[in-house]
């Protein structure tokens, strides 16, 4: 097991300490700082078709390998939004379900996958997305939580409804399905769309409590408005900053 530290409070930085034998393994960027003694290795994470499918759940083509030479390393990672970096240990036969922006990094020897809904209309109506991601195999996977997170161990057959873009991860144990928003009213004025997502367990549920898309919902009123002018022939653009 690599040794690491979670520091940062609510904008959190993972920093690890891989021996010389230990490897760690994220998606192309994510790196923050380091030891001079870690080489990093890009590589396709498993080949084209493993490559391919993180490309379609919303990572990188490639995934970076990142071993120390000589010794103990040093490398961190650092969170892209606030929130919290929780570690999970995978095992064999205890696999988790994470939403495409979960992943911030995980020991060599895990295998990062897509993974697809079983059922149609969850991922096309669920707001999670159609596809997700499923690390399995043996060691420990970091996950990025957007904002505050909370877990709930759901027994078989209990059920928790959540809006969309708030389920961060799930284990394997669980099952994702959608549920319409009853009421013409609820629809038109509720403001929380057509559908929401239910969970049902057995297993573990993360949910977060600041979704991106949602916080660049929240803060787009307050951004300032670029538009484009045009003056004799040429094209240019001008900054409003008028909220």
């Amino acid at each position: 097991m690599i040794r690491y530290e979670i520091e940062g409070g609510s904008l959190p930085v993972l920093i690890c300490y891989p021996e010389q034998n230990q490897s760690l393994c994220t998606q192309s960027g994510a790196m923050s700082w380091m030891s001079p003694n870690m080489q990093m290795i890009t590589n396709s994470g498993g080949g084209f078709k493993k490559a391919l499918g993180r490309l379609f759940a919303g990572e990188s083509l490639f995934m970076n390998e990142y071993t120390p030479q000589g010794g103990t390393g040093m490398i961190a990672f650092g969170a892209a939004l606030p929130g919290k970096i929780i570690p999970y240990e995978v095992t064999p036969g205890n696999s988790i379900i994470l939403q495409k922006s979960a992943f911030l990094a995980m020991e060599k020897g895990l295998d990062l996958s897509v993974y697809f809904q079983k059922r149609f209309g969850t991922g096309v109506f669920g707001g999670e997305g159609f596809v997700l991601q499923k690390v399995s195999g043996s060691g420990t996977v970091f996950i990025e939580i957007d904002g505050y997170c909370k877990e709930y161990e759901l027994g078989a057959g209990e059920s928790i409804v959540v809006d969309s873009g708030y389920l961060a991860a799930m284990t394997e144990g669980c099952t994702m399905d959608i549920q319409s928003v009853k009421g013409v009213k609820n629809v038109l004025f509720g403001g929380e769309g057509l559908f929401n997502t239910v969970i049902t367990g057995p297993g573990k549920v993360y949910v977060q409590s600041m979704p991106a898309v949602t916080l660049a919902e929240r803060l787009l009123p307050y951004l300032p408005s670029v538009s484009t002018t045009s003056s004799g022939g040429k094209g240019g653009f001008s900054i409003n900053l008028n909220t």
